[in-house]
């Protein structure tokens, strides 16, 4: 989408000439108000802007300029410091989710917001109806920051009368992210500052491709690209399906995590555990994968009980499944003994399910742990301490945007490593942080660092991209050590 506001210039919304009856043309309903914060860099005092703004369309006809017409409204949430806090010089975050269908509100809530929502962690959960506390290590502490919802997500939708699948897919996703940040640097005078980006998830996918597009498209150069969590490669975790084998050599090293966090077998320490799952995972296990039914059988034997060890799952079970354990599986069948199912955001949380044989889990124990108290906090910090009021739901997490369009990449796997490895080309200033859990089994570390290990990049580049690690899981910011450690790593890659 190409989209550029035109003052005066609207078309009437659906087409109709300027005489019919239309709605009341949609505009910006943005609220502001004003606080302070004791934060770990000292006293801030900034201006929040909740609300949403209107994107609008150009619509040329034989060749003719026509105006524009709004397309969709996309809530966003702004802070940013007092003038004296840095001005034009001071860095500006632009922050989202993934899912897709997800909201900002994991972001925005858990980590890098003003305010964080108070919720325990795996085994120490706190009971409804939580609550929400001041975050001196927001990362405000160093830049302004600025959450997008995308269509859909949120308070984000689509202008009465359009179809919301049109915005349900990687390439209008992009384009209609990027018009927003487009728009607030512009309406900001902000053109001149530090830009960065933070993406989680899906989010990181969208930010390695929205740094090539920022840049190509508008000239809009990054400073830094922050990835939560990532996956630009889906052939590193598509293990559901014949012919992948990457998948399940880069999951390997995660599942042993996991196991181990809650076996702890042989008293090793983590550390021990992920030196032999990874050295197991590209050596003996890879070539087992590969070699097939070439494998002597006594190498074939050695191989799965080495995967026993590390996995937990018994050796028939892998024998069964040809070597191969989908993640879902594994989630599914390492605590299957004690009637628990773990979670595959963070393997550290367990639960229960209705029939303890089942095959794989019907619910993710570590995304039940985390939804209501996000939905809780925010439902009430939009409308009580940001003076927002929007009756639609807030869609945290919706399936509304499936299904999800890829048609950009049709017959191959969807991936925007090389969109990222573009942009640092293009622009050899631009940094990229990477965080990994290692107990997320929807992103798995590994599969980050082999992306980033594939990178087209010149050997001098190569130093622009940095990786930090947690003992935690997709969202290590609701694990309290890590929370801390990470609000230090990002201040230091925005500083």
């Amino acid at each position: 989408m190409d989209s550029t506001p035109v003052p005066g210039a609207a078309l009437p919304e659906g087409g109709g000439s300027s005489t019919d009856r239309q709605p009341p043309a949609p505009v910006d309903d943005l609220v502001s108000s004003h606080h302070e914060l004791e934060t770990i860099r000292g006293l801030v005092a900034y201006t929040a802007t909740a609300g949403r703004v209107v994107l609008r369309e150009e619509v040329v006809e034989d060749g003719v300029f026509r105006g524009s017409r709004p397309k969709a409204e996309m809530f966003v949430v702004s802070y940013v410091a007092d003038a004296r806090a840095g001005g034009p010089e001071r860095p500006v975050t632009f922050a989202f989710n993934g899912g897709p269908g997800s909201s900002s509100v994991w972001l925005h809530l858990g980590l890098l917001g003003p305010r964080r929502v108070l919720m325990g962690d795996a085994g120490d959960l706190a009971p409804p109806p939580y609550g929400i506390a001041d975050n001196a290590e927001t990362l405000l502490a160093h830049s302004d920051l600025v959450f997008i919802d995308p269509v859909s997500t949120g308070y984000s939708r689509v202008i009465e009368g359009d179809k919301a699948a049109d915005f349900h897919g990687y390439q209008r996703d992009v384009e209609s992210v990027g018009e927003v940040i487009r728009l607030w640097t512009s309406r900001n005078g902000r053109w001149l500052s530090p830009k960065y980006l933070i993406g989680e998830s899906y989010g990181t996918l969208r930010a390695g491709a929205l740094a090539d597009h920022l840049q190509s498209r508008y000239g809009l150069a990054l400073n830094g690209v922050m990835l939560i969590s990532s996956v630009l490669d889906f052939a590193t975790g598509s293990d559901e399906g014949e012919g992948n084998d990457l998948a399940f050599v880069l999951s390997l090293p995660t599942f042993a995590c996991m196991a181990h966090y809650h076996r702890e077998a042989g008293g090793r320490s983590l550390a021990e555990v992920r030196e032999d799952a990874e050295t197991f995972a590209l050596g003996d296990y890879a070539r087992a994968l590969l070699a097939g039914h070439r494998l002597p059988e006594s190498e074939r034997r050695e191989v799965v009980e080495h995967l026993a060890r590390l996995t937990g799952l018994g050796t028939d079970y892998l024998e069964r499944v040809g070597l191969r354990v989908e993640s879902h599986r594994f989630f599914r069948e390492v605590l299957r003994d004690r009637g628990l199912v773990i979670g595959r955001l963070d393997g550290r949380f367990t639960g229960h399910e209705a029939d303890d044989a089942g095959e794989r889990p019907t619910v993710d124990p570590s995304y039940s742990a985390i939804h209501g108290p996000y939905a809780a906090g925010f439902n009430h910090y939009v409308r009580g301490e940001l003076g927002y009021e929007n009756d639609l739901p807030y869609e945290i997490l919706t399936d509304r945007v499936q299904p999800w369009s890829y048609k950009e990449f049709e017959g191959r796997y969807v991936n925007v490593a090389d969109r990222l490895a573009a942009a640092m080309r293009a622009n050899p200033h631009l940094r990229v942080h990477i965080a990994a859990g290692y107990y997320d089994g929807a992103t798995p570390y590994f599969a980050a660092e082999h992306t980033v290990n594939h990178l087209r990049l010149p050997a001098a580049l190569r130093d622009n991209v940095e990786f930090r690690y947690y003992e935690a899981g997709h969202m290590m910011y609701v694990h309290e050590p890590s929370r801390l450690r990470q609000s230090e790593h990002l201040g230091s890659f925005v500083s």
